[in-house]
């Protein structure tokens, strides 16, 4: 048995759920975060979906990895399926990260989104996406909250995302007072 390296792109950056031994900074090459997934549990319904992040090909992304002890990788593997497998919109694959502060190179698990799947909603519009994200609520709670978190999380760990601060302000403008 050896550590589990898991990489976290959206809550699972500030929203683990699991034990671990050590966060750092880290960047997967080949897929780049993105709005790209119609959220009917966590944070929409199928009526009225909410819209969640998916690792998409091409690109890159950085997030945080997390190395979870080998006793434990078996019951993490389990709890991220049952969280991130609710529909089966995302493919778990082990990729290479590197580690940013070293430049180290671990194998981690990682969740890519299933483009054949038909909650994958692909490139949508700036306006689409504002919309979505500023309605849609589920299990998890509201979309903007999942937004906001992201922003924040990422601008804390120095990876600011100029394009998502955008996003946000333009979700929060649209947001009752």
């Amino acid at each position: 048995m050896q550590d589990l390296w898991v990489f976290g792109y959206g809550s699972l950056m500030w929203r683990p759920g699991f034990e671990y031994e050590e966060r750092r900074s880290a960047l997967l090459r080949g897929y780049h975060r993105s709005f790209c997934v119609y959220s009917h549990v966590h944070r929409g319904t199928p009526e009225k979906p909410g819209l969640v992040f998916g690792l998409d090909a091409g690109g890159s992304c950085r997030g945080v990895a997390f190395r979870v002890d080998a006793a434990r990788a078996e019951d993490v593997k389990r709890y991220l399926q049952a969280r991130e497998q609710v529909t089966l919109v995302y493919r778990d694959v082990v990729k290479p990260v590197e580690l940013v502060d070293d430049g180290v190179r671990v194998e981690a698990l990682c969740f890519i989104v299933d483009r054949a799947h038909e909650q994958y909603a692909g490139r949508i519009d700036f306006d689409t996406q504002v919309r979505l994200i500023a309605e849609g609520e589920g299990q998890s709670g509201r979309n903007p909250d999942y937004l906001e978190s992201t922003v924040r999380h990422l601008d804390e760990a120095g990876l600011s995302d100029k394009g998502l601060t955008h996003l946000w302000r333009a979700v929060e403008q649209r947001l009752p007072r």
